[in-house]
């Protein structure tokens, strides 16, 4: 049996070629020739162990993406060679208490955080783990780390971009431990406003390992964590900084994500992420970083590895300007489009029922965040420059950010080499691909998960939302557990329904009822398949009353199409 969804069939494995594989096990196949009917041979090449087993599903995500999972010799050879770096030409900041703040289950430390008062405004120091020292151009391991492109998260383990013993190692920045970093240090006015920014190379000594939850509980309760003087500042510059970030413009999407909590590989429960203020500081640190990073390499006319968002294509804008139109809410006209706009809109459907299809649809509008050398800017941020600089850790264009930043302010060794900035065009092409490798395996074992969660429950009843429109049926997401998965058309009431693009909706021709994008309605669990992640619903509940609407402009070729029940 395929573990793609997408693969239609099964494949027979003739006697001999079972490669010792027992019922039950995962394993990679190569088809044979085949010149007849019936189901097509295939070869066991690899067994890669039992479904049902902890490890099974991600193993499934890693091999079906062809993901690295071995290091070769020669870059385990070097990352067990590293060792601390010493104090020599770099600044001190021993002295400063850092703190870095990741989730409960992060697995490695590679930004630390620090802010006191600076007159009116803030002094903030990033620090971020000094990869560049350990991985150098050409290397063993900048050769596997290129390859790998970034590290991989699921639930059940990571799939590091850098061996371990550099990853957990001696690029985390642990607490109360020596690490090299690399520094920028900034000052921001009272408005949240960058006023001036410097990069340097440092020695720094974590003074904690702090989580979100941890942080915002001492926060919102007053307690200083035995840390006197650390929390306030970071609070008041974030303050700050958010300021900032609403005076610009920006595009916030309220889309709540799951945590999937294991137990012996096993899905122990499903909850939603919480947003914390923690997390948003965290990230306007970060984003101020970023920012400073492409400022300086852009300003010293250095090699730079942005991370560009382009607006919104004319195509979808007008799609989405259609889409608003139905519901009442107007979009400025023309293409010049503001993330400011798209913001007014979500702020204008906040708190009502219409708020998560609005999320939903602004979000299918937008364009794929990518990497490239040639700066367009930052649609989403809405920021005209933007670089990724805080993770060089688990993302390969963090590290060549670092390498020129390095060679630019003549930091040392470590800095990017002439025939590497040469080839920054194939490398935003490789790392944004995997990159989209990397998110979409991701997704797809949380989705295995869920479905081996589900497989017990077959014929029980969930709340759920509509997710996704097609012309072959729905797409629904539960909304206790976040798992979802198809309502094909056949389990649909009997009609004739039409799916209308432009509004994200099937219409019953007949008793003029409607499934739209977003809309609550109640399923039955048919079937789950935990080998492909899988799941099947019935429809429980009506659909609604249409609503006389204006019509398409994008009907027609593309716009409406028709599809039948069975």
């Amino acid at each position: 049996m395929p573990t793609d969804r997408r693969a239609k069939g099964e494949w027979l494995i003739p006697p001999g070629e079972t490669g010792g594989a027992e019922p039950g096990e995962i394993v990679a196949a190569s088809p044979l020739p085949h010149a007849g009917l019936g189901l097509k041979p295939a070869r066991i090449i690899e067994r890669l162990g039992r479904m049902g087993d902890a490890r099974a599903v991600s193993l499934i995500c890693i091999h079906g993406h062809d993901i690295p999972q071995d290091f070769p010799e020669e870059a385990l050879h070097d990352a067990a060679r590293a060792r601390g770096v010493p104090l020599g030409k770099r600044e001190d900041l021993r002295g400063v208490p850092l703190v870095t703040i990741d989730g409960e289950d992060a697995r490695d430390f590679d930004d630390a955080v620090f802010a006191e008062p600076d007159g009116d405004g803030f002094r903030l120091i990033v620090a971020i783990a000094d990869v560049a020292h350990y991985v150098r151009p050409g290397a063993p391991l900048d050769r596997a780390a290129w390859t790998r492109g970034n590290s991989v998260y699921f639930p059940d383990r990571v799939v590091p971009m850098l061996p371990e013993a550099l990853s957990n190692g001696w690029c985390s920045l642990r607490p109360r431990e020596d690490r090299g970093c690399l520094f920028v240090e900034m000052r921001i006015d009272a408005a949240g406003r960058k006023t001036a920014h410097r990069f340097g190379r440092g020695l720094m000594r974590s003074a904690a390992r702090l989580t979100y939850t941890q942080v915002q509980d001492a926060q919102d309760a007053g307690h200083d964590l035995d840390l006197p003087g650390v929390l306030p500042p970071l609070y008041a510059a974030f303050r700050a900084l958010l300021g900032a970030r609403e005076a610009r413009g920006t595009l916030d999407l309220d889309l709540p994500e799951r945590k999937v909590v294991l137990e012996e590989g096993r899905v122990l429960s499903v909850a939603p992420r919480p947003r914390l203020d923690s997390h948003r500081l965290i990230e306007e640190f970060m984003v101020l970083a970023n920012v400073a990073a492409a400022e300086e390499l852009e300003g010293r006319h250095l090699p730079c590895m942005y991370r560009v968002h382009a607006p919104p294509s004319d195509e979808k804008l007008e799609a989405l300007r259609f889409f608003l139109h139905g519901m009442g809410i107007s979009l400025a006209p023309g293409n010049d489009l503001h993330p400011r706009d798209l913001d007014r809109v979500l702020q204008k459907v906040a708190g009502t029922e219409q708020a998560p299809l609005v999320n939903e649809v602004i979000l299918r509008s937008q364009s794929q965040a990518a990497y490239s050398p040639d700066n367009i800017g930052h649609f989403g941020l809405s920021l005209p420059r933007y670089a990724h600089f805080t993770s060089p850790i688990r993302r390969y264009a963090d590290l060549l950010v670092h390498r020129a930043l390095v060679t630019g302010l003549k930091l040392g060794l470590g800095g990017l080499a002439p025939d590497e900035a040469a080839r920054f065009p194939d490398t935003a092409e490789h790392i944004s691909a995997t990159e989209r490798r990397a998110a979409l395996a991701e997704r797809e074992a949380v989705d295995r998960y869920l479905a081996a969660f589900m497989a017990d429950k077959v014929g029980a009843v969930f709340a759920a939302r509509i997710s996704g429109v097609q012309r072959f049926g729905l797409f629904v997401t539960l909304s206790e557990s976040g798992a979802s998965g198809l309502v094909p058309m056949t389990a649909l009431p009997d009609d004739y329904w039409m799916y209308d693009e432009a509004t994200h909706s099937l219409s019953g021709r007949r008793t003029r009822m409607t499934y739209h994008l977003a809309q609550d309605v109640e399923v039955r669990l048919s079937e789950a398949s935990p080998v492909t992640g899988g799941l099947l619903f019935q429809m429980v509940s009506p659909a609604r009353a249409a609503q006389p609407e204006p019509r398409s402009p994008l009907r027609g070729a593309r716009g409406e199409r028709r599809a039948r029940r069975g």
